[in-house]
């Protein structure tokens, strides 16, 4: 038990640690959890729109695909260009002695080769979830992430993944929240609106 005890709590660091690539884009933020979050409720999607996937493999891969970055941080892409995250030390020591840490390692190589069409699905889920983060902040009217958005697109691999990001660019991110939206006719009983 206290091993999963320390991997559960070092699980939840990516709730403290940023996606760092937010301070270049200059707006928006969001912790490494949080898109974790994202990216699994993306997988958990898709994986009812294509029932012959591994629903559970697709979902604990999102899960866990980030995992490493509780030891070594979120490296973006200019700072991958000077320091290199040992990914794979990182989740061999958090996984030691872990009960289903192979089953972890597992989850995470799969991931990381990309071979397979739960990995692919999973990297695509990856990126429709910085696609939502870039829409969300282009909405707000933080225009810079326009210049993003086509690096990110062109990392899609699969017709589900680039379905799904057109879909994501032609709406606007609050079209949910406002669907259906009325005022209220009549105030309700013993409430002045006179002030």
């Amino acid at each position: 038990m206290k091993k999963i005890t320390d991997f559960l709590f070092e699980a939840n660091m990516l709730s403290d640690l940023p996606r760092s690539g937010y301070a270049f884009l200059g707006s928006g933020r969001e912790s490494v959890a949080e898109h974790v979050y994202m990216t699994t409720m993306i997988c958990f999607a898709i994986s009812r729109m294509a029932p012959d996937i591994n629903g559970e493999k697709l979902l604990s891969m999102a899960l866990t695909h980030d995992l490493a970055e509780a030891r070594t941080g979120d490296l973006n892409y200019v700072q991958k260009r000077y320091v290199h995250a040992m990914e794979e030390k990182a989740v061999a020591e958090m996984t030691e002695g872990l009960p289903f840490g192979d089953d972890v390692t597992a989850l995470i190589d799969e991931f990381n080769a990309s071979e397979t069409p739960e990995a692919k699905l999973a990297k695509d889920a990856d990126q429709l979830s910085f696609i939502m983060a870039l829409k969300k902040e282009i909405d707000v009217g933080h225009q810079g992430a326009e210049k993003w958005l086509p690096y990110i697109l062109d990392r899609l691999q699969t017709k589900t993944g680039k379905a799904l990001a057109e879909s994501i660019l032609a709406s606007h991110w609050d079209d949910w929240w406002l669907q259906g939206y009325s005022e209220p006719s009549t105030q309700p009983s013993g409430v002045d609106n006179r002030n």
